[in-house]
């Protein structure tokens, strides 16, 4: 843009600005209902966007604009500032993790009970029933249970309170409301949807499949390496490989 034509619209209160990227373009699009033209002949009222306020901060090396009071946003920004960037990086997390979050809520309409509550109620139902199964599927169960259970533990370990009191009398709490949870404010078993304490059902039932996957991975893995040992341990030790892949094997049975 040339400086006259800068100033000319300057001086008639048009704001003006050049070398805009196509990103930034179309998140201002987005923010005032306005639509970006090529040509300005194109121009109508139609592809005009509406703000309340335009401001530049001069204060800022890179000369940021900011548009307040869109009407009818689709697309808004969140200005991070931190002392240092690492500072910065951790925000920039902690509100994208609150954004996909609240967009879980949003699209599946489902929540639990937060603070461990969700975890502890379904402990207890499996130890219920494992109660009533034999074998090593009873031990199982329980085990299962007892991986429940180290959400709310961990809660309550994070916020500096005594795990074995805590995780014994939310247990309890839960006999007759499955909605209690741990509250890290006071350490007390307490309704978390009374508290306004929840969780996305999407995130929990994705996090027990992960770590369900997880598990079940290793277990496998630690299936097949025992059955490799028993195998080399059916073959005398003279037929044993002394190296693989190159690389020299570790000597079994070795008698000095």
């Amino acid at each position: 843009m040339d400086d006259k034509v800068a100033a000319y619209l300057q001086s008639r209160g048009i704001y003006a600005t050049r070398r805009v990227k196509n990103e930034d373009m179309q998140h201002l699009a987005d923010a005032t209902g306005g639509r970006p033209v090529r040509n300005i002949k194109e121009l109508t009222e139609k592809e005009l966007g509406h703000a309340g306020l335009l401001e530049q901060d001069r204060n800022d090396d890179q000369g940021k604009t900011y548009l307040r009071d869109c009407k009818g946003a689709k697309s808004v920004s969140i200005v991070l500032r931190g002392g240092t960037e690492h500072v910065v990086d951790n925000l920039e997390r902690a509100i994208d993790d609150a954004l996909r979050v609240a967009k879980c809520v949003v699209e599946d309409g489902k929540i639990v009970a937060g603070g461990g509550a969700s975890e502890m109620e379904v402990a207890v139902s499996l130890r219920s029933y494992a109660s009533g199964i034999g074998g090593r599927e009873q031990m199982a169960i329980t085990a299962f249970a007892e991986a429940l259970e180290e959400i709310p533990r961990t809660i309550a370990r994070n916020a500096g309170l005594d795990t074995i009191n805590s995780i014994l009398n939310l247990r309890a709490k839960h006999a007759d409301n499955k909605n209690a949870g741990l509250n890290i404010q006071t350490g007390a078993a307490e309704d978390m949807l009374e508290k306004g304490i929840i969780d996305p059902l999407r995130v929990k039932v994705n996090s027990i499949k992960a770590g369900s996957e997880a598990a079940a991975m290793v277990l496998r893995v630690d299936s097949m390496l025992r059955a490799q040992r028993t195998e080399m341990q059916d073959v005398k030790p003279e037929h044993r490989a002394s190296t693989y892949d190159g690389m020299s094997a570790p000597a079994l049975n070795m008698r000095r």
